[in-house]
C-alpha cells in the first residue's frame, strides 16, 4: 500500500511515541541507534510497524 506523506508522519509519529514509552522493538538495530524517530522510520522500512491505515 502507498502511504501519503502525511500518513507516513502519522505512522512514523505515533510508532516513535510507543518506542519512546518502552514498547519493544520489532527489529534488531545497531546499539548506536537511540533516536525513537530513527528506530520508528527503520521499523516502517522495513515493513512491520504494527500500525494499520483504514481508508474512507
Amino acid at each position: 500500500m502507498k502511504y501519503t506523506r502525511f500518513e507516513k508522519a502519522r505512522i512514523i509519529g505515533a510508532r516513535a511515541l510507543q518506542i519512546s514509552y518502552g514498547a519493544p522493538v520489532l527489529i534488531d538495530y545497531p546499539e548506536t541507534m537511540i533516536d525513537p524517530i530513527d528506530i520508528a522510520l527503520l521499523e516502517f522500512a522495513n515493513d512491520v510497524v504494527p500500525i494499520t491505515v483504514v481508508p474512507n
